[in-house]
């Protein structure tokens, strides 16, 4: 679906050491305020070839975990939330809920899954995550999904290995570690605004890493490393304005901005003050002059810009305040849930949505479902518009047991405004004892679909690689112009077990305690004990006799 023969650095001649940080802001058809941070690093050096000691810019954990475990390429995300598309649209890096890790390692690695458990034990650290439950259990090799991002035409997929941890909570101990990893740490830039409080207090958060090879120059005869760290936050209007039809960075992050990061070579903030269908426009303060026009996600936007990199920027108020405007509803669009009833079978339902009012457009679907969730898969139909629809690519793994998760590709064509529905019946399995959590009670989760596809573009894409773009509008390559590359989730799923009654074995744990403490101990006592007859003490006439005995030398009575 998605070709990743060139990916070039956003400018012609980049130098060794190069990082570029920006804002945008987006608002939301629902009234929310959409907000994605980027912070992109670029190291032209070879960790294969050369033995690297001295870091400047490029965090030296990192750079340590790509050289240690031969890593080609490595994207990890924390997210907290779910990303509602319907009434967002399409974000620019997206995420599922929880944690989600998907690495491509280098063709001298020889044990790719012990390095990968090492790999997982080592980014739980560095991360203060619990990356370190990332087992055989919950990790696929997919044939399809996720294509490298950077660099390079390898495809072997026995070098690539993707998990999910639905459950993972994303807190400030997770933030903390990231933000360390940035050049000005979270003292200067636009990083100043990464306030716990305010990010954890929102509709939506995520955050991620990626790492991958690209190339250096546009003829692509070096390669740098890129480093790229985002965050995406959504704030509800009601709660940051408090309800009022205006924000401002201090509304929303608590903070202003002072200064741009001086290690930075850009530090840039847009604003998407595209006009409404109804022609509303956005009102800024302070103004600027600058504007630019980007493709993102298939559409063609126009933004203010703002240049931290300027002192004229500082001279103003640090305050933007903007008024809502509706936004296109998204091509594809995805949901899934579980149907059925009792705890024996049951049944999953992913839904597709192509809205394109003419086209269709293949999209490839990749579901990963834990063992304890025995597939049928002759039971598998995909149905559009009443009919069936045959995928044309299918690929599956089956589980086993205590092992590996069920994975599942397929290929499958959506018709335009239609509604594809890809079923499968499944049958709950009986754990052991010790398998179940803490809370079996609340179920258990099930990672989110990934559907991956190549939409149909409003405007025609640029494709030129070598002119300088906006870091929202070039993570994903492409070459086509007419399609532009998206990636959608579903909500994970919870899904309940047939869970015993715990508290039995208390009560008979506590019962048998009782017993053998007073039986056993009881016999224990009798069988130990050492008995002794004692001749009762005599009375007190016959002790005053024996004395007197006693002193006339006569025997005692």
């Amino acid at each position: 679906i998605l070709s990743h023969e060139n990916v070039f650095s956003p400018s012609v001649s980049e130098p060794k050491h190069d990082f570029r940080e920006e804002l945008v802001i987006r608002p939301l058809h629902s009234g929310d305020i959409y907000a994605s941070f980027q912070f992109r690093t670029l190291w032209k050096t070879n960790f294969r070839e050369n033995k690297v000691s001295h870091y400047r810019l490029f965090p030296k954990s990192l750079g340590q975990v790509i050289s240690k475990f031969s890593v080609r390429e490595l994207h990890i995300s924390f997210t907290q939330g779910y990303w509602r598309t319907m009434q967002w649209g399409q974000p620019y890096q997206p995420a599922p809920p929880g944690t989600e890790l998907w690495v491509w390692f280098q063709d001298s690695v020889t044990d790719v899954d012990g390095t990968w458990k090492k790999l997982t034990n080592v980014l739980s650290g560095i991360f203060c995550a619990s990356l370190n439950f990332i087992d055989s259990t919950n990790t696929v090799q997919p044939s399809a999904s996720f294509k490298p991002l950077g660099v390079g035409n390898a495809t072997d997929h026995r070098f690539l290995r993707y998990a999910t941890l639905p459950r993972e909570i994303v807190c400030t101990e997770n933030l903390t570690p990231w933000k360390k990893l940035l050049p000005c740490g979270s003292t200067a830039g636009l990083a100043v605004l990464l306030k716990s409080e305010k990010l954890f207090h929102s509709s939506f958060h995520s955050q991620a890493v990626h790492i991958r090879p690209i190339c250096h120059d546009w003829e692509c005869k070096a390669t740098s490393w890129e480093l790229r760290q985002t965050v995406n936050v959504v704030f509800d209007r009601h709660i940051s304005a408090q309800g009022k039809r205006e924000w401002s960075l201090f509304k929303m992050f608590s903070r202003t901005l002072t200064e741009a990061c001086p290690l930075a070579s850009s530090s840039k903030i847009y604003v998407d003050i595209t006009d409404s269908p109804q022609g509303e426009q956005l009102e800024l303060s302070p103004p600027t002059s600058l504007l630019s026009q980007a493709v993102a996600l298939g559409d063609r936007r126009t933004f203010s810009v703002y240049d931290l990199k300027q002192q004229s920027t500082f001279g103003m108020t640090h305050s933007l305040n903007l008024l809502i405007r509706d936004m296109l509803r998204p091509l594809l669009h995805a949901e899934r849930y579980v149907a059925g009833y009792g705890l024996h079978m049951g049944e999953i339902h992913t839904l597709m949505y192509n809205n394109h009012p003419y086209r269709s457009f293949p999209v490839l679907l990749l579901e990963s479902v834990p063992w304890y969730l025995r597939l049928y898969i002759h039971t598998l139909t995909v149905t559009s518009k009443g009919k069936d629809n045959k995928p044309s690519y299918i690929h599956y793994q089956p589980s086993k047991d205590r092992v590996r998760p069920h994975l599942l590709e397929m290929l499958i064509q959506l018709p335009p405004i239609s509604v594809t529905e890809v079923t499968v019946q499944f049958e709950r399995a009986l754990l052991k004892w010790t398998e179940y959590t803490p809370d079996p009670n609340h179920g258990f989760y099930v990672g989110s679909s990934v559907i991956s596809s190549l939409v149909p573009s409003i405007v025609a894409m640029d494709t030129n690689m070598t002119q300088e773009r906006p870091l929202f509008s070039s993570f994903f390559p492409n070459k086509e112009e007419s399609t532009y590359f998206t990636r959608v989730y579903t909500e994970p799923l919870l899904v309940n077990l047939p869970t015993p009654d715990f508290s039995m074995p208390y009560n008979v744990i506590c019962l048998t305690c009782t017993v053998v403490a007073v039986g056993y101990g009881s016999l224990y006592n009798l069988l130990t004990r050492s008995f002794q007859v004692e001749e009762p003490s005599p009375g007190l006439a016959k002790r005053i006799a024996n004395v007197i005995r006693k002193m006339r030398g006569v025997p005692p009575l």
